[in-house]
């Protein structure tokens, strides 16, 4: 193996964890209906809470908010993880479409 090549692959190899390490710290808010939902950018639920406690009687309103507020936050940490990505990507020689990763 070329050592310059494989000096390349270890320095993609250490950016792809940077993005990994920035993607767990990263915190993207997903609110519905007073029901906020926290992910991180490995698109992990980290938190939920109620702003309003509306909700709190209301089964299918709370059903409702609670799919659509994770849908929503799971969208916003895919584009968040595609944007950081694509720089890695790039440098690998593997561009990403502008819709992020492929099946996301």
């Amino acid at each position: 193996m070329d050592f310059s090549k494989a000096g390349e692959l270890m320095k993609l190899q250490q950016e792809a964890m940077k993005v990994k390490k920035e993607l767990e710290n990263t915190q993207i808010e997903a609110e519905v209906d007073g029901l906020v939902v926290t992910i991180n950018g490995e698109m992990k639920v980290e938190k939920v809470e109620f702003e309003d406690t509306k909700l709190i009687g209301d089964k299918a309103a709370l059903e409702k908010a609670i799919m659509e507020a994770v849908n929503k936050g799971m969208k916003k940490a895919q584009e968040v993880a595609a944007e950081k990505m694509q720089g890695v990507m790039g440098q690998m020689g593997m561009n990403m479409p502008n819709g992020g990763l492929p099946g996301m």
